[in-house]
C-alpha cells in the first residue's frame, strides 16, 4: 500500500482528502491525515479504513520525521512559513512534496539537493497560484505551437459569494483568510507593464484603478492589480510581451468602496489604538475623524469622503454598523487592519446555507500570420456547500491530482518547480473538467491599448 501524509486538515483540504479518499481503492493508497486538532483530522476521514488521524505538531521534530519517513509522498497544507521544515526532511527521507504556495526563496534554495536527489517538489497548484499558471500556459504553449506570438497576458482571478448568496450592498464576503484581504496591496506598489511601458500604482491608488469585465452568464466584474506582475514574465517565457497584468476580481463598485478604508487610515497594521478593547464600532470610526465640538460622527465622515445624500457608499458603510455605539471591538492592543477585520466579519462572514464562488479570466493576445488575435478564457466554479467550497475544490483538487500523478510516474522532472511543464498541467486540467472546473475559450478582437504605437 502507498503511503500519502497530509499535513494540515483545514477547510483547503476538504475535497483534496475526499478525492484521495475515493481514489484510495483502485490506487492502493493509505492517506494519513495529521493535523493539531486530532478531532478535525479524524472527521475528515469520515471513517474510511484506508484513511487514518493523528494528532500533527509540525513543531515535534521527532514525530514529524518518523511520519515523513513512513510517506511516499507528503502534501503540506500548513501555512506557507512552515513547509521549509517540511522540505528538509523529505530532502533527508527522499519524499516527493506538494504545496499550494508559493515558492519561497529558501524553499527555491533547496533546489539542486531536490534535483540531486531525483525528488519532485510540486508547489504553486492550488488555485491562484496553480490553476491560473496551468491553464494560461496551456493556451500560450498552443499558440506558441502554431507560430504565434503573445503579445499581451492579463490574468484575473477572484474568490466571491456566488449569486444565490450574494445579499449585501458590497456584493461580497470571505470566502477564504479574512485578514489577507484587509491587507490586500500593501507592501509595495503594483508593478505591471503596458504597451511596452512600466506602470506603478501606489497602494493609496490601487483600487481606483481598475479594470471590467464581463463573464457571459454571470454578469460584470472589476479587476485591480496585484502587487508584482513583472515576475511572471520570465515564468511564462513573456519576456517580449508588450503587456502583462495580474489582478483580482471583485463586483463592480467593490474597489471604489474599499478605498474608504483606505483614505480613513482603517487598513494600517502598523501600530497598535490604545484602549481597542473597549472601543466601540462608532468610536473607531470617530478616531480617524478631526474633532468638531458639534457636528456628529457621521456628519463629519460624510465631509471627509466627500459623500453625497444619495451616494450609495453611504449605505455601504451603514450596513456594516460603523456608526453603531453598542458593538464593541473587544480586541486587545489590536492594529486599525485587525479592528476592520473584526467588524467585517460580523456582516461577511459566509452564512451555513451560503456558496462561495471562483472566478478566473485571461485574455491573451497574439500575432499569428500577421494577424493580431484574442483568446479570452473564463472559468467559474460554485461550491456546494461550505464544507466543498469553490475555494477549497479549487486549491485542493490540483494538489491530490499531483500527488497522485507524481506517485504514478507520469511527472517525472525533478526540482523546486511551479505547474508550468506539459507533464504537469494537460493531465491535471483535463481532470479538473470532470468536477467543474471548465474553461471557456472566445476568440475576440485583440484588445490591445496602442494599436498606433504611440508612446503610452
Amino acid at each position: 500500500m502507498r503511503n500519502i501524509l497530509i499535513i494540515g486538515a483545514g477547510r483547503s483540504a476538504s475535497s483534496l482528502i475526499e478525492y484521495l479518499l475515493n481514489k484510495s481503492e483502485t490506487e492502493n493508497l493509505h492517506i494519513t491525515i495529521g493535523d493539531l486538532s486530532a478531532e478535525l483530522a479524524q472527521r475528515k476521514t469520515k471513517g474510511h479504513p484506508r484513511a487514518s488521524a493523528i494528532t500533527f505538531d509540525i513543531f515535534d521534530e521527532n514525530q514529524r520525521k518518523e511520519e515523513i519517513s513512513k510517506a511516499d509522498v507528503v502534501i503540506s497544507m500548513l501555512p506557507a512559513h512552515l513547509h521549509y521544515e517540511v522540505a528538509k526532511d523529505c530532502i533527508t527521507y527522499k519524499k516527493h512534496m506538494v504545496t499550494a504556495s508559493y515558492i519561497s526563496p529558501a524553499m527555491q534554495d533547496l533546489d539542486e539537493q531536490v534535483k540531486a536527489n531525483n525528488l519532485i517538489f510540486m508547489n504553486e497548484i492550488g488555485l491562484d497560484p496553480g490553476i491560473d499558471h496551468m491553464s494560461a500556459m496551456k493556451i500560450i504553449e498552443d499558440i506558441r505551437d502554431k507560430g504565434g506570438k503573445v503579445l499581451l497576458f492579463e490574468s484575473f482571478c477572484g474568490g466571491l459569494v456566488a449569486p444565490e448568496s450574494d445579499n449585501n450592498l458590497w456584493n461580497y464576503k470571505f470566502t477564504w483568510n479574512p485578514r489577507n484581504v484587509v491587507l490586500a496591496g500593501q507592501g509595495g506598489a503594483a508593478k505591471f507593464i503596458q504597451e511596452g511601458t512600466y506602470k506603478y500604482i501606489p497602494y493609496n491608488k490601487l483600487f481606483r484603478r481598475t479594470e471590467f469585465m464581463d463573464v457571459e452568464g454571470y454578469g460584470r466584474f472589476e479587476g485591480y492589480a496585484n502587487r508584482d506582475s513583472l515576475k511572471y514574465r520570465s515564468i511564462y517565457g513573456l519576456d517580449d510581451a508588450l503587456t502583462l497584468y495580474r489582478g483580482t476580481l471583485r463586483r463592480v463598485g467593490y474597489s471604489k468602496s474599499w478605498n474608504m478604508f483606505i483614505q480613513l487610515g482603517m487598513t494600517d497594521d502598523t501600530y497598535v489604538m490604545e484602549d481597542s478593547e473597549n472601543m466601540s464600532y462608532r468610536e473607531f470610526t470617530n478616531s480617524f475623524l478631526p474633532y468638531h465640538p458639534t457636528d456628529s460622527v457621521e456628519l463629519k465622515l460624510r465631509h471627509i469622503l466627500k459623500i453625497d445624500h444619495d451616494d450609495i457608499q453611504w449605505d455601504k458603510l451603514v450596513e456594516l454598523d460603523l456608526f453603531d455605539d453598542t458593538k464593541i471591538v473587544g480586541l486587545r492592543d489590536a492594529t486599525p487592519a485587525q479592528i476592520l477585520e473584526k467588524i467585517l466579519s460580523d456582516k461577511w462572514t459566509l452564512n451555513q446555507d451560503d456558496k462561495d464562488m471562483i472566478v478566473m479570466y485571461h485574455k491573451i493576445g497574439y500575432v499569428l500570420d500577421g494577424h493580431q488575435q484574442q483568446i479570452d478564457a473564463t472559468m467559474v466554479c460554485i461550491g456546494d456547500d461550505q464544507t466543498y467550497t469553490a475555494m477549497a475544490k479549487t486549491v485542493g483538487l490540483p494538489v491530490a491530482m499531483a500527488a497522485l500523478q507524481i506517485l504514478n510516474g507520469n511527472i517525472t522532472t525533478p526540482g523546486v518547480q511551479l505547474p508550468i511543464n506539459r507533464e504537469v498541467y494537460l493531465p491535471i486540467l483535463k481532470e479538473l473538467e470532470e468536477f467543474g472546473v471548465v474553461f471557456n475559450e472566445k476568440h475576440v478582437p485583440y484588445m490591445g491599448y496602442n494599436p498606433n504605437n504611440v508612446a503610452s
